[in-house]
């Protein structure tokens, strides 16, 4: 493992976490001896001082600990968890905090969102890849698996949401954008029947799988509901009464309620 120094933070603090995630992957094992602050200083080109500031930084949070003041060693592995997810949406911090919770303390996470960038993805997940423990990733595309993702071991990583290719040996729990949604709107049948007409707002800029709009468009016709699909929702949009809308993003969902009480 090799550390290069940058600007994005402090010194003490990258030097905590190469440390950390050297004992992460279990180059340092439980109960083993750290090098000491003067290997260290001299190996990396520090000052003791931001050796000695980030073993304490590590002392802190329990992952090592010191026979008087001298000796560092593992006390504790951590457990390191990559967690790449699209976009930030309130369900996606409520996910991140739900794992959180019921993680122990020697869990760690670190949140990254890829906000479909296909070049972005595929630089975080190359710079992620052999220095976490676990891997939870939310594809980049619903129909075809990102190579990119070969690159970590497949008993590490679980996928999430977007699934509808050949998931190999990956464990994944991912969303039917197509059949669960069709039995979804079944299930609201006699709901969706109070309205004179469905509308589903599929943002042509969004990469939510586009089969879905084929079956809603299959439910419409075998119920014999008045629908229709709209790109995007715009400013001279007009909002309905006895309408009923069918959104995918919480910004069209904002822009629905703003101009129905305008």
């Amino acid at each position: 493992m090799g550390l290069k120094f940058n600007h994005s933070r402090t010194k003490v603090q990258q030097m905590a976490d190469f440390i950390k995630q050297a004992i992460t992957v279990n180059e340092y094992k439980v109960g083993e001896k750290l090098p000491s602050i003067n290997f260290l200083s001299k190996k990396y080109n520090v000052s003791r001082d931001t050796v000695f500031k980030a073993l304490m930084m590590l002392k802190e949070k329990g992952i090592i600990d010191s026979i008087q003041g001298k000796n560092y060693y593992v006390l504790n592995r951590s457990t390191h968890i990559f967690l790449l997810l699209d976009e930030y949406t309130p369900f996606k911090e409520a996910l991140y905090n739900s794992l959180v919770k019921k993680l122990p303390e020697s869990f760690t996470i670190d949140l990254w969102f890829h906000q479909y960038n296909e070049n972005l993805f595929n630089t975080i997940v190359n710079e992620a890849a052999g220095k976490y423990n676990r891997y939870i990733v939310m594809n980049y595309d619903n129909e075809k698996f990102s190579e990119v993702l070969e690159k970590i071991d497949n008993d590490r990583l679980l996928l999430l949401d977007f699934g509808k290719f050949d998931k190999k040996d990956y464990s994944y729990v991912c969303q039917d954008f197509d059949e669960s949604f069709y039995h979804a709107l079944e299930s609201l049948k006699k709901e969706l029947s109070r309205y004179q007409k469905l509308i589903f707002i599929f943002n042509k800029h969004h990469k939510h799988p586009r089969s879905s709009k084929i079956y809603f468009s299959r439910f419409c016709e075998d119920n014999g509901f008045d629908f229709e699909i709209l790109d995007e929702i715009k400013e001279t949009t007009p909002i309905q009464r006895n309408h009923c809308y069918l959104a995918i993003k919480q910004t069209d969902v904002v822009k629905i309620v703003k101009q129905a009480r305008s």
